[in-house]
């Protein structure tokens, strides 16, 4: 993790050493029971506190950024890849009760107000402008605006 990626943003950093933290404790049964003070500690700061509902089970790579994280939620089951920047109010979810989750590659950065929804994949190198509403799977190394989302430029 290189601390430089954080310079201003306190909180995002905060937030991350924290996930990486409960996100090693619930992978193991052992560390759930001894280190369980501090995945209730994650939940109380970030979910109640912060509101910030990201699963300390989703798949979150490395040089994750997230800036403002007030209001994002990431379902437990997404996969997110490695140099992702994301904003606040940014819903990564299933569309509909029990579905899947996205998965999103790497070096993609996410505007504020996104919801990206169902079982889809979002490419490398992606930028998804703000307030977008991400429904079906976007290819790599294009630039998608809009509710819903439509490809308006190539990021290459």
């Amino acid at each position: 993790m290189s601390i430089k990626l954080y310079k201003g943003n306190f909180r995002g950093l905060f937030f991350i050493v924290c996930f990486r933290m409960a996100h090693c404790v619930t992978k193991y049964s052992v560390t759930k029971i001894g280190f369980f003070p501090i995945w209730v500690l994650y939940r109380l700061m970030f979910n109640w506190l912060l509101g910030i509902d990201i699963s300390q089970y989703a798949t979150i790579g490395q040089n994750f950024v997230l800036w403002h994280g007030t209001g994002t939620v990431i379902h437990p089951a997404a996969v997110i890849g490695d140099n992702v920047t994301m904003r606040h109010c940014t819903t990564i979810g299933s569309s509909k009760s029990g579905g899947g989750a996205p998965t999103i590659g790497n070096n993609v950065d996410i505007g504020c107000n996104v919801v990206i929804i169902g079982e889809i994949t979002i490419g490398d190198n992606v930028i998804i402008g703000a307030g977008s509403v991400v429904t079906k799977s976007v290819p790599s190394n294009v630039v998608v605006v809009g509710n819903p989302a439509k490809i308006i430029g190539s990021n290459a």
